[in-house]
């Protein structure tokens, strides 16, 4: 029966039981238990008491331990443990491992310093220090206001990085080229790089502070960009005074030009303030493609336009700033290099280019999936219009077959997993007025923004689309400690374009050894993975938009 302690009587209220009653034994009914408290004299524990990985709260004060085995890391759902009282003059380094942790009482020990490796319990909240022959270096910490997080913000700075770096992510090999025709072949990158702004403790508290500060981690990302060579990069979270000061000159000197467009809010906002916004940037190698003309999507503007006095549509989707940006490019030689074009033959060629960074809050899939909307309805404007423009006095074609003239490339950190609204939408071409990502809310406005006004009850887009990453290679792209999943996609128009292959997923095995909680991390510099594909796009395929010039 649990005893009172009372060094420690703040913490009993949780420390209660109830004996099965005879009919309940004879019922069968299981006990359930995952709390053990074990108490007296102790000085060495059973191996057994390591397989218990089920406990949530293991109490051993009171006892006479002298050390605590390593292995007490493979509790892995500990939430309260309880090591007071005893005669503990060290710890192993592998308490760090236990990252559920949110209450870890040592008090009344002979501990006089900690490891390092403690800094890794973000999650705790109370941390007993009490009565233990510590150096002023933790307690001076440890006894300031906030002192528990302090102290352990304080050991993660000073914990050695992880020894190796993570191994190169495979190239998945999916087709050949075809070298029977000519064709361009290009790559395209998808990558969140994580904005200054969000990078927080509060949010990363996994994270050393010193790996998590701008300067350290701008490297890694340019690192990633630069080695991952993409003719196409489309980036999200790029912060104003990054884009122009960073990642505009570093990308010029490697021979890109590109485009940006911060959040709507930015508008509103004094010049100074203006420079922290986020948004999204398309970069292009100029030796590939030219800029024709570039597009920002306004999601609170196209909202507020559109809501005929529907109050959701202005408290739930007008209230988000998130845009997209739309580059149209057109190839150059470049593109076809060594594709058996004539050498006095330059061909011109307009692909559009679009990356979106959609609401992340999962309790607004509603809003998600009316910005995919929202957005698929702009594209598909900006098409007609180069359709039409193209061919002057051609408004005698079919406006929806418009929308398959030009290839589409649609990048960006959808905030939604596979088997969400917005991906059956866009891999299908629609999507239920019912489906429950709407949340029974009664959007009627949204039939403004589909293609196919007669769809049954459905909202429906034009394009053909498919995922650049075909059967899930991937099993995420955001990897923290809250949240692991697909949430960005590259997707592409399949009738002009096949994907030769794409860069593979990060070693899970070198996470799991290096003790990853998540990231962004020491040798990960954003919480989310680039993405990368390889395009051959077959002259043949094109629509009426592509021309030749002959350069006799």
């Amino acid at each position: 029966m649990p005893k009172e302690n009372h060094n420690n009587h703040g913490h009993n209220h949780r420390r209660q039981h109830r004996i099965m009653s005879p009919d309940e034994v004879m019922s069968g009914k299981k006990p359930h238990w995952e709390e053990l408290e074990i108490v007296g004299t102790i000085r060495n524990l059973s191996p057994q008491l390591w397989g218990l990985n089920f406990l949530t709260a293991l109490y051993l004060n009171n006892n006479n331990l002298m050390r605590v085995p390593a292995e007490i890391c493979k509790l892995n759902c500990l939430i309260h443990l309880d090591l007071s009282h005893n005669k503990l003059r060290s710890l192993p380094v592998e308490l760090g491992d236990l990252v559920t942790l949110r209450e870890l009482l040592l008090n009344n020990n002979y501990l006089r310093a900690l490891p390092y490796e403690l800094g890794r319990l973000f999650n705790l909240d109370v941390l007993g220090l009490k009565g233990n022959p510590l150096s002023t270096e933790y307690l001076t910490i440890y006894n300031e206001h906030n002192g528990v997080s302090r102290l352990l913000s304080y050991m993660l700075d000073n914990v050695s990085p992880p020894a190796t770096l993570p191994p190169t992510r495979p190239w998945l090999h999916i087709a050949h080229p075809d070298r029977t025709r000519p064709a361009g072949i290009f790559s395209v990158m998808s990558y969140n790089v994580l904005c200054d702004k969000y990078a927080t403790k509060q949010i990363y508290g996994y994270c050393p502070t010193w790996a998590l500060s701008w300067e350290y981690r701008r490297k890694g990302i340019m690192d990633e960009i630069i080695h991952g060579s993409a003719d196409i990069i489309c980036l999200q979270e790029v912060e104003t005074d990054q884009y122009f000061n960073f990642f505009y000159p570093t990308l010029k000197q490697h021979g890109y030009e590109g485009v940006f467009s911060p959040k709507s809010r930015a508008k509103t906002m004094s010049e100074h303030e203006q420079k922290y916004v986020d948004g999204c940037a398309i970069f292009f190698r100029t030796s590939k493609f030219g800029l024709v003309k570039e597009h920002t999507v306004e999601f609170n503007q196209l909202a507020m336009a559109n809501a005929e006095g529907s109050e959701d549509m202005l408290n739930r989707v007008m209230t988000k700033d998130n845009i997209g940006l739309v580059a149209l490019l057109e190839t150059r030689e470049g593109c076809f290099e060594g594709a058996g074009v004539p050498p006095d033959v330059s061909i011109a060629k307009q692909i559009m280019v679009s990356t979106v960074h959609i609401h992340w809050d999962p309790e607004f899939s509603d809003v998600k999936l009316i910005q995919t909307i929202m957005f698929m309805n702009e594209l598909k404007k900006l098409m007609e219009e180069e359709t039409v423009s193209f061919r002057p006095g051609g408004g005698s074609h079919s406006r929806s077959s418009s929308t398959n003239n030009i290839p589409l490339m649609l990048c960006g950190d959808l905030n939604s997993l596979p088997d969400s609204g917005v991906i059956e939408y866009l891999e299908t071409g629609k999507v239920s007025v019912n489906h429950e990502d709407f949340k029974a809310i009664n959007y009627k406005v949204l039939q403004n923004f589909s293609s196919n006004t007669e769809s049954n009850g459905h909202i429906t887009h034009s394009f053909q689309l498919q995922r650049g990453y075909h059967d899930n290679p991937m099993q995420y792209t955001n990897y923290t400690y809250e949240f692991k999943g697909v949430i960005d996609y590259i997707f592409y128009s399949p009738q002009f374009m096949k994907v030769l292959g794409v860069l593979g997923p990060i070693d899970q095995e070198w996470l799991d050894q290096s003790k990853i909680a998540g990231c962004p991390h020491a040798s990960v510099p954003s919480d989310h993975f680039s993405l990368l594909s390889e395009f051959e796009m077959p002259l043949q395929n094109f629509g009426n938009n592509d021309f030749l010039i002959s350069r006799r």
